[in-house]
């Protein structure tokens, strides 16, 4: 049986005729597999995933045990877990971003706390990947957001050797470290997240986010200016901070509000910019508990379907910033 190197295993590749129970148990054996099924890996499939791309190129060390990231290594994670060739480049740039100092990758993987990787993609690739930026877009039903998710936790697990009780200390951990990817969706109300740091909005790209959980917010009954909208959002930032930071104050960082179209319509009718959003959401909050850096770390992005539910995705208290990279081939 021909192998290959993912962080600190010997991944087997099978033939076509390898019975799909005993591959499952083998994997799930060799701690390859995160619990739920995996799609089989033979040589096949991970050729076709690599798509001529070379196998051999070294990204970088991916800890706590500081496997290395190859294309080979990645691919045979997007096999697992099921994604398409055409997907698999995005998942080595999410796995690239994740090795920037910023993004505390190491700290992400070892904390007891709950962090893990989240993918956010924007620009062209959304509609070529059929990925979902509206309804749902963090839950199931959308085939690319479930399968770049998990391709990027396996990468994590696998390479990284993040394993429950080997590297990953989690007390608890969190659904979502299963894997969650999901799409940016376009609104006249501000540029896509990508365009504000400095790329063409008509470039395609990837962040990757440390977020240790979601937090369901709700205007303020029978909103209809942006103060009404965005109030009970720096209530929603500041508790989970005070949460996450055992009461100790400390300096804020990053945040993301995921605001829905609904909610996006009445700060634009007011004439509301993005900035301004940021600067209210950054004033609003006691100055003892500080959410953010600043206004330009409170990202603003707009995702969701109808309603006016928002999300906030609560950050990691240890300390993580985000981290985006142009996609190129799309």
């Amino acid at each position: 049986m021909r192998t290959v190197t993912v962080g600190d295993r010997e991944a087997p590749l099978y033939s076509g005729d390898m019975q799909w129970d005993a591959a499952q148990s083998e994997l799930l054996e060799a701690e390859l597999a995160d619990g739920l099924p995996v799609v089989v890996p033979t040589l096949a499939r991970l050729t076709a995933m690599l798509g001529g791309t070379d196998p051999a190129v070294f990204h970088g060390p991916v800890p706590p045990l500081f496997g290395e990231l190859t294309g080979e290594a990645v691919a045979y994670c997007c096999v697992l877990a099921g994604c398409l060739p055409r997907e698999y480049p995005l998942v080595l740039e999410a796995a690239i971003a994740t090795l920037a100092p910023e993004f505390n990758l190491l700290g992400i993987q070892t904390t007891t706390g709950t962090p893990t990787a989240a993918v956010l993609v924007h620009g062209p690739a959304v509609t070529a990947l059929r990925m979902n930026a509206g309804t749902n877009c963090l839950g199931p039903g959308n085939r690319a957001n479930a399968c770049i998710g998990r391709a990027l936790r396996l990468v994590l697990t696998n390479i990284g050797g993040a394993r429950p009780m080997i590297g990953d200390m989690a007390t608890m951990g969190q659904p979502a470290k299963y894997g969650m990817a999901f799409a940016e969706g376009a609104h006249s109300l501000t540029l896509p997240l990508h365009a504000r740091r400095g790329m063409d909005k008509r470039e395609s790209a990837v962040t990757v986010i440390g977020l240790s959980g979601t937090m369901e917010v709700l205007p303020e009954a029978g909103a209809s200016t942006p103060e009404a909208v965005l109030r009970p959002v720096v209530a929603a930032m500041q508790g989970a901070s005070r949460a996450s930071f055992g009461g100790q104050p400390r300096q804020g960082g990053e945040q993301f509000l995921l605001l829905p179209p609904e909610m996006a319509d009445i700060l634009s009718r007011s004439q509301w910019t993005i900035g301004q959003a940021q600067e209210f959401l950054y004033r609003d909050a006691s100055t003892d508990w500080p959410i953010a850096r600043g206004p330009a770390d409170i990202h603003v992005t707009i995702a969701g379907g109808a309603g006016v539910k928002m999300t906030t995705l609560v950050p990691w208290g240890g300390g993580s910033a985000s981290v985006t990279r142009r996609l190129r081939e799309f």
